[in-house]
């Protein structure tokens, strides 16, 4: 006995799901074709702006109203500029910038890129506040550390988007801006009192709430004073009583990716995680990166069983796919987008950079040295720093635990040093290596990542980009005079 074909395709209209490649496979449009909300694009779907726009075409000839979603943040998380880096800064260079107006219209841009491309939801912004500085997921994906500034940008942010005709998706509820591990690979605890969140967390997520925007997605955080042992992502009273109830958001509720060990290890699979989640009150499942027909069909398969065993409410599940279709409905919106501004993320990552110390005598010979540092899932293998837009000074990509001193001193042969990193204060071997140079050779720090409060004895000077975008990287190099 199969399953049961109405409750098949009511369980696939609340599943975003992904296909390898740079063209649908059939089973991905039949898996359209046969109810599926939609499709959620990666940097591996993207070669370039015609083929993605064929993509999206091809998809939405199967269904028209297909929900096609990606994470394209500006800054560090980028898909469509995954080979190159965004040329917009992200959300910590807008926040240091401090002109919501600015980050408007750079949401804008980003809204009309997408819209032209046929993607009509961006799961961003990221509305967390970063009151971690060790961060090792959010960071400069930020606005910033205070809450208040960051609602006014978040909501910014939405109306931006939002013009454009591609919903926003403010993430990640009910915040993840004090984990101190990357959900991605563990359940990462919160353990503060609801108030906290409510001071420090949750303003942002008013703030694009009253702002309009048509989606929020959860967070894979424990919050014990919520959520108990499992995730917010599994909580009723995170989706129910507070993000609901409290906070009155009545769009539709996306997960975060259910593959990600911070939802499928605490429930036992992608399958078992679909369901907690739908029961705790989210509408529309992202399972994840790595899919494929047979993952969808047990992720289905799974859901008709928990609707047959009692586990699931078929009114609950109805209201979701209720909701994930609302939300198609809204993106068929046709909007009239401006000329576009070339410039723009440049001219808002230049206004962006902040210099402590002086910058005077580098030339354009200094040695130009890259720390070396891994990338988060979220950001995926994104091209970082200064090389591409050099003018004639030495590149040298290092990694600090494996680099002497001594060496570099003899390799830049009495050429100042630039040295370039991401999150230095907390990259093995960086402090130590950086603050070695310093103390016997002139040297210039430039910190792309998420800033602390360490600053390196001896050291000429001391710049910040608030972001390793493109734009972040042409503005460096700029204020450097190393630009070409």
């Amino acid at each position: 006995m199969g399953t049961d074909p109405g409750l098949r395709r009511l369980a696939l209209r609340t599943l975003l799901a992904a296909f390898p490649g740079s063209a649908p496979p059939d089973w991905a449009l039949e898996l359209l074709r046969d109810g599926l909300a939609g499709y959620t694009l990666f940097g591996r779907n993207v070669r370039d702006p015609d083929q993605v726009a064929a993509c999206t075409a091809a998809l939405r000839a199967a269904r028209s109203d297909v929900l096609l979603t990606i994470d394209e943040e500006g800054g560090d998380v980028t898909r469509l500029a995954h080979a190159t880096g965004s040329p917009y800064p992200g959300n910590a260079a807008l926040g240091a910038v401090g002109d919501v107006g600015l980050t408007r219209r750079v949401y804008r841009a980003i809204g009309d890129e997408l819209a032209a491309l046929g993607i009509n939801v961006n799961l961003a912004p990221t509305v967390d506040v970063n009151s971690a500085a060790d961060n090792p997921v959010i960071g400069t994906r930020s606005f910033g550390a205070d809450p208040v500034p960051v609602a006014a940008h978040a909501a910014a942010a939405v109306a931006g988007l939002q013009a454009a005709g591609v919903a926003a998706c403010a993430k990640h509820f009910p915040g993840h801006g004090a984990t101190v591990t990357d959900s991605h690979h563990e359940l990462p605890t919160v353990d503060v009192p609801v108030q906290v969140l409510r001071e420090r967390d949750l303003p942002p997520f008013a703030a694009v709430i009253a702002a309009g925007t048509r989606a929020v997605m959860t967070a894979h955080i424990r919050v014990p004073a919520l959520t108990g042992d499992g995730p917010a992502t599994f909580s009723p009273a995170v989706l129910g009583d507070l993000l609901r109830g409290e906070y009155g958001f009545t769009g539709t509720v996306i997960t975060d990716a259910l593959e990600m060990k911070g939802a499928a290890a605490a429930a036992g699979g992608t399958g078992p995680a679909a369901v907690l989640a739908l029961a705790a009150g989210a509408d529309l499942l992202c399972i994840g990166s790595e899919v494929d027909a047979t993952l969808v069909e047990r992720v289905v398969d799974e859901i008709v069983g928990a609707l047959d065993d009692g586990r699931l409410d078929l009114a609950r599940v109805e209201e979701a796919a209720g909701r994930a279709d609302d939300l198609a409905g809204w993106t068929r919106t046709v909007v009239d987008a401006p000329p576009a501004d070339g410039d723009l993320g440049y001219a808002a990552a230049r206004r962006a950079v902040r210099v402590e110390g002086v910058l005077a005598g580098l030339g354009t010979t200094p040695l130009v040295v890259q720390l070396l540092a891994a990338s988060t899932v979220a950001e995926g293998r994104v091209p970082w720093g200064l090389g591409p837009h050099l003018a004639g000074a030495e590149l040298l990509p290092i990694m600090a635990t494996e680099t002497d001193p001594g060496a570099l001193r003899e390799r830049a042969a009495g050429r100042p040093i630039v040295l370039v990193g991401r999150h230095l204060h907390r990259l093995p071997g960086a402090r130590e290596l950086v603050e070695a140079l310093a103390a016997a050779h002139p040297v210039t720090v430039v910190e792309m990542g998420w800033p602390s409060d360490w600053r390196p004895a001896g050291a000429r000077a001391f710049l910040t980009t608030y972001g390793a975008s493109h734009a972040n990287g042409r503005a460096a190099a700029e204020a450097l005079g190393l630009a070409g």
